[in-house]
């Protein structure tokens, strides 16, 4: 009714409103919602600074009760600065609503999902990149010495990009600095993660169970020393298997989830000036599918250095095969699972979501990730 309301609970000042954007941009992890206060000497916004130090502790926006004890709970300035940023907050989440993080871990905006999304299906080959950046990040991981692992995003440092098995993954890390920036107060960790996830769902893989809650180094010495990943062809087949064991076995993988994982394959190709090896390993390296399996399996692999190191072609010469691939046919244990996943492609899809899950929460503490992160 008229004159029912103060008109001065219509008047949000601009201190308040800028409170109020650099609350919801802690809650949500979005640059968009953060006020424009200007740069300090360090170059970097003091709200964001200030941010990035209170993110392990995000506040919650609350309603305050009436002074007077009014029955009716919150005054009307609150409910008015609640409604106005409802809507800002259930746009930024998809219109759902985004529960808290347990032990104060910064939640993963919706709107991050979307937009990793859009990147690869903009650029398709791009996703198999993300698969990598992802699985090279993971895979340091020794269940032992409980090192590794993808839980304070150490790719990013020149000390890891440089390891010989990370060549050409600088790119990749450049290419995802613009998110970061937009969702600046999301990981690096959570976000390489979260990209290849993103990029096997959306390249037709099955959905990987992932949980955000990882928390970057600033020490590059926590980078993990070289040769932790497996090398794709060690001499000879016995060597090479036993390799490939090994290097798997550390992070705490048997046969199944090794050829399981080894899937992957089916995406992307090989570049020479990153690894040596050159050529897809399927005719279809932007869809995720079991042609890996069929192509070992049906096809007439042949040894050949003609293109630089020692690789395998089929009879066509535009398809490759790496020394850890045909192995994998050539070792009977293994070769039981890859003739599995040939016939059984649901089967590989179960598989390997479980296997993808559980390398991407190497080395971190968090909870049994789900399949619905929504």
């Amino acid at each position: 009714e008229p004159g029912s309301l103060d008109p001065r609970c219509f008047c949000i000042s601009s201190m308040r409103l800028a409170t109020c954007l650099a609350v919801l941009a802690l809650a949500t992890g979005c640059a968009a919602f953060a006020p424009p206060l200007a740069v300090g000497s360090a170059g970097l916004a003091p709200h964001r600074m200030a941010l990035s130090r209170a993110a392990a502790s995000p506040p919650t926006l609350r309603m305050s009760a009436s002074p007077s004890g009014d029955a009716e709970g919150s005054s009307r300035r609150d409910l008015l600065q609640a409604a106005l940023l409802a809507p800002l907050a259930l746009s930024h989440f998809g219109g759902k609503v985004q529960p808290a993080s347990a032990k104060g871990r910064v939640r993963v905006p919706f709107l991050l999902y979307d937009d990793l999304k859009k990147l690869v299906e903009k650029d398709p080959d791009f996703g198999p990149t993300l698969v990598r950046l992802a699985w090279h990040s993971s895979g340091t991981y020794d269940k032992m010495s409980k090192t590794g692992g993808s839980s304070k995003g150490t790719i990013r440092f020149k000390e890891e990009l440089s390891h010989g098995a990370n060549a050409g993954l600088d790119k990749a890390v450049e290419r995802l600095e613009p998110l970061k920036d937009k969702f600046f107060l999301v990981s690096y960790a959570d976000l390489y993660t979260l990209a290849g996830k993103i990029a096997i769902e959306t390249l037709g893989g099955p959905e990987i169970p992932w949980k955000e809650g990882r928390v970057d180094s600033m020490d590059p010495s926590d980078v993990t020393p070289d040769g932790r990943l497996p090398d794709a062809d060690k001499g000879n087949s016995k060597d090479t298997a036993s390799h490939l064991r090994e290097i798997f076995g550390r992070m705490g993988f048997n046969d199944q989830e090794l050829v399981a994982l080894a899937g992957a394959h089916a995406l992307g190709r090989c570049h020479k000036e990153a690894s040596g090896y050159v050529g897809p390993w399927s005719p279809t390296p932007t869809m995720f599918n079991n042609a890996y399996f069929t192509l070992l399996l049906n096809l007439e692999w042949t040894g050949s250095d003609e293109k630089g190191k020692f690789q395998y072609k089929d009879p066509t010469d535009k398809l490759m095969m790496l020394p850890s691939d045909i192995v994998l046919i050539e070792d009977p244990k293994f070769k039981k699972y890859v003739e599995l996943y040939a016939k059984d492609a649901k089967k590989f899809d179960e598989d390997f979501a479980a296997a993808f899950g559980k390398l991407l929460a190497l080395g971190t503490d968090i909870p049994t990730p789900s399949t619905d992160p929504k």
